[in-house]
């Protein structure tokens, strides 16, 4: 089925963010227990429900092989096959955690994610940012204030009323996140009315 980087290069660009690349996370095949040596597994993406890309995955004892097929500036598909050398470090409380090697030569740095293009790498071989730090200041606020109203119980959403206090909550927390909430709100809705130059009305009135 379809491969990977269809149409683009292996490095897409320091405008892109992580949530726009495929992943491959080791942490879930350890959790999955699929990085027993010898064993053979797919991984795929879907899209709307539907398949969207896929590739194989045969485990080694200190590294994976990757295969699927991948075409750069709209060429022909080519398969493509390498490894993905594996590190285990110990974890605190017993038990050890896998981490992939970056496969880009000269690179090699310890992560638990790859993402994908023609080539599946770090984010720092991609020059990848997190959403997060493409934020401005009124999108963070508004993401820690939509975290508050979630926590509070309210509807999503800075523009809607504020709610009331859940069951069983304390006062002395409510009232602590509700203040959090209101300095988040505040300040999303003055970065908003800043770009867009309008004057709003103060929560105060």
């Amino acid at each position: 089925m379809g491969g990977m980087g269809s149409g683009r290069r292996w490095h897409y660009g320091a405008n892109d963010t992580t949530n726009q690349y495929r992943a491959l996370d080791v942490r879930r095949w350890q959790r999955a227990g699929l990085l027993t040596p010898g064993r053979a597994f797919g991984w795929q993406w879907t899209r709307d429900g539907i398949d969207a890309a896929s590739v194989q995955i045969r485990t080694e004892a200190d590294r994976v092989i990757l295969n699927y097929r991948t075409r750069i500036n709209g060429g022909e598909w080519q398969p493509v096959e390498y490894p993905v050398y594996l590190e285990w470090t110990p974890c605190n409380f017993g038990g050890q955690r896998p981490w992939f090697r970056c496969p880009v030569r000269l690179c090699g740095r310890r992560v638990a994610i790859l993402f994908g293009g023609s080539i599946f790498a770090c984010r720092h071989c991609h020059k990848l940012a997190y959403p997060s730090q493409r934020e401005t200041g009124d999108d963070r606020a508004i993401r820690r204030a939509d975290r508050l109203r979630t926590r509070l119980g309210w509807e999503p959403g800075i523009l809607n009323g504020d709610g009331l206090k859940l069951k069983g909550m304390h006062w002395r927390t409510f009232e602590r996140l509700e203040a959090e909430y209101d300095a988040f709100a505040g300040d999303a809705l003055a970065g908003i009315a800043k770009r867009l130059r309008l004057k709003i009305p103060s929560r105060d009135g």
